[in-house]
């Protein structure tokens, strides 16, 4: 005896058809404004890269010099050193400090979800003005020690490690909770009754459930890291400076700011500040694209 045919075959494709012939239509609009937004000035970006301008209607092309004058020049180098050294520190501190403010936060403590948006809440200021406030009270501190921030770059580093934490383990944190959330309970508790300490759970059942979520974080940390300009220029804007070689450098710059600074010299040095730019993304992109791999592969091997 055949089965009923009761029609859910049938509309079902009924309903696809026109979602199929009708897609392009309202998805052009998304393309167009990604290609008029993303695509195309990027792809002048590079080109111009590549040319001597000062504004992009007039480029000349100069071919690679303005990527030969990058090796040379120490206030970029000096400004990449700089850069790793801060993203390294502040992915450390920022993924420790938040997931461990989360994991204490999902222990059923009281005043659990006033903790979560007092510790959110600074992710909601504007990097500039943190970067005032902040200036403000590291000089009110050190004014004791007859010093002030953007005088000494050891102080004005740290300085930016802590409004750079201060910022975003709130945001991470977050991130962590739900990851925490979603531990399999009977997992903890096959973990609990096999004898398992505190710390044999952390490690052995939680964190390797939580992979993905300290992915996200691992990215959202270390592009931040590399991609931070106003706080570095509200706080520090890269002072002090010192002559070297007979070449001024900026011992707290980080690369953004020193791309933005490049580029306001003079309209010489503009297509030199676009090649470092050009380099900028490429360094971004391959961390990235390295750090996603590399955990990752650690949640397919959980």
């Amino acid at each position: 005896m055949s089965k009923k045919n009761d029609g859910s075959g049938l509309n079902s494709q009924l309903i696809r058809r026109p979602i199929q012939r009708w897609a392009p239509l309202f998805l052009l609009p998304v393309f167009a404004a990604f290609c008029i937004g993303f695509v195309w000035p990027f792809i002048q970006g590079i080109y111009l890269s590549f040319c001597n301008f000062n504004v992009p209607s007039d480029a000349t092309w100069v071919g690679l010099k303005n990527y030969s004058k990058i090796w040379t020049d120490v206030g970029f180098w000096n400004a990449f050193k700089n850069t790793a050294g801060f993203a390294v520190v502040t992915i450390v501190l920022i993924n420790v400090i938040s997931f461990a403010i989360a994991y204490a936060l999902t222990q059923k403590m009281r005043g659990a979800n006033l903790f979560r948006t007092v510790f959110f809440m600074p992710n909601l200021i504007g990097g500039v003005v943190l970067g005032y406030i902040w200036s403000m009270i590291f000089d009110g501190i050190l004014r004791g020690y007859a010093t002030y921030l953007t005088a000494n770059a050891t102080y004005g580093f740290w300085g930016l490690v802590i409004l750079v934490c201060w910022q975003q383990i709130g945001y991470m944190m977050i991130i962590y909770i739900a990851g925490l959330q979603a531990v399999p309970e009977d997992m903890l508790e096959a973990a609990r009754i096999d004898g398992a300490t505190n710390s044999q759970t952390l490690f052995r059942v939680i964190i390797p459930n939580v992979m993905p979520s300290i992915t996200t974080c691992t990215f959202l940390t270390l592009t931040n890291g590399f991609k931070l300009f106003d706080q570095n220029l509200a706080l520090t804007g890269g002072l002090p400076s010192i002559i070297e070689n007979g070449a001024k450098i900026n011992k707290t710059e980080l690369l953004a700011l020193n791309i933005y600074s490049t580029y306001n010299i003079n309209k010489d040095w503009h297509g030199v500040a676009q090649a470092k730019a050009v380099i900028f993304f490429l360094l971004v992109a391959v961390l990235a694209i390295a750090q996603q791999a590399a955990t990752r592969s650690k949640e397919v091997q959980q």
